[in-house]
């Protein structure tokens, strides 16, 4: 049985439910490796891995997305719901925050993926993200040259 202490209170309760709404929240949120939906586990993070890495999606393909996302939009909801309503402690409440934060990634990838964006926003992530560590290593040799170390 979990102290007064160790409960969710009303007001981070409220927190964590704005930060689920907040824009683009999902952002860095890390796809779970394995979900249950409906009574069966879904190793999620692979499947999502698996048709990110397809060269061309069937229409088969495109069909069990419209699934995955219907099945993970309730699995969301519910999550929320319990979320806003049940007792918990502040450990299950960041899990579940954790999970749902997740689910929305997942369904955001899938989304990208059935519309084709999926490939196009990696390499442009993967660009910034390299010109970011280029300007990083410079910003750091020319801090190491103004303190006088290089």
């Amino acid at each position: 049985m979990s102290s007064k202490d160790d409960t969710l209170s009303e007001w981070e309760r409220k927190q964590l439910l704005a930060a689920l709404h907040a824009r683009l929240f999902w952002v860095g949120e890390e796809v779970p490796y394995s979900i249950d939906i409906k009574g069966k586990k879904c190793k999620l993070h692979e499947l999502v891995w698996s048709l990110i890495n397809k060269d061309k999606l069937t229409d088969e393909d495109i069909k069990h997305i419209d699934t995955y996302v219907s099945y993970l939009r309730e699995k969301e909801q519910e999550d929320e719901n319990k979320l806003k309503t049940a007792t918990l402690t502040k450990e299950e409440a960041k899990a579940l925050f954790n999970e749902t934060g997740g689910l929305l990634r997942a369904i955001m990838d899938l989304k990208d993926i059935e519309d084709g964006t999926a490939k196009e926003k990696e390499k442009e992530f993967r660009e910034i993200f390299s010109k970011e560590r280029v300007a990083e290593a410079r910003r750091w040799l020319q801090f190491l040259r103004d303190t006088g170390r290089v």
